[in-house]
């Protein structure tokens, strides 16, 4: 399960870190440091069920198709599966991979030429969760103090982070999220992923639950 906690107040929730569930603690910390991302998520011990799409992303947004490669080619050689190789786009350079937790992440950038060499920096990071509602979910959250920074209709909604926030949290369709990293949309049990806030708890529409900040004991090291 990925746990997220939050830096808030009730007239300001904001998504502040990002931590997985896994089966295997000390390999998930071995293959995030290799990958590349272990300042931005926490780690914890975890054997909920879980089979198919968990209904998330994560994704990385960087500079350049060269870093794009460098990200993708760590998580290989860490041992992740690609879902889909990195490949120009209309909308600029991508590739998709599943790390051996099956948390998958999509690497990314906009531009479609390197203008400098490859890089290990983050330019961005972004939970992504698959709802059937984003209308309906956008307003449960504005209604527990996020601020909405676009909104696409019933199509997509992103949210504005937090001043200390590293992570920022988006909706999408979960068949499109799905359809947009190559799986299919089917999944059963645990999301392995939980959204913290110093707000009361709460499991939305979609299943996907919030604990208080105090309840959350990450451990990445």
């Amino acid at each position: 399960m990925v746990m997220a906690t939050t830096a808030s107040t009730a007239a300001n929730t904001s998504l502040s870190s990002v931590t997985l569930e896994v089966a295997d603690l000390e390999s998930a910390r071995r293959f995030y440091s290799a990958f590349g991302v272990d300042t931005y998520i926490s780690l914890r011990a975890s054997e909920a069920p879980s089979t198919g799409f968990r209904g998330f992303t994560l994704a990385l947004t960087v500079a350049g198709p060269a870093t794009v490669d460098s990200f993708v080619g760590a998580a290989v050689d860490a041992g992740a599966t690609v879902l889909k190789p990195a490949a120009k786009s209309l909308w600029g350079y991508s590739g998709v991979v599943q790390a051996p937790d099956g948390t998958i992440w999509k690497i990314a950038t906009s531009e479609k030429k390197d203008t400098g060499p490859a890089t290990r920096e983050i330019d961005e990071v972004v939970l992504l969760i698959g709802v059937e509602d984003v209308k309906a979910t956008k307003q449960l959250y504005v209604g527990r103090g996020l601020t909405v920074a676009k909104s696409f209709g019933g199509k997509y909604a992103e949210f504005a982070p937090g001043r200390s926030s590293s992570i920022k949290l988006a909706l999408y369709k979960r068949r499109a999220l799905a359809k947009e990293v190559g799986v299919p949309e089917d999944g059963t049990g645990s999301h392995r992923i939980v959204l913290g806030s110093t707000a009361d708890a709460l499991t939305d529409p979609d299943g996907f639950s919030w604990e208080t900040a105090a309840s959350v004991a990450p451990t990445l090291s």
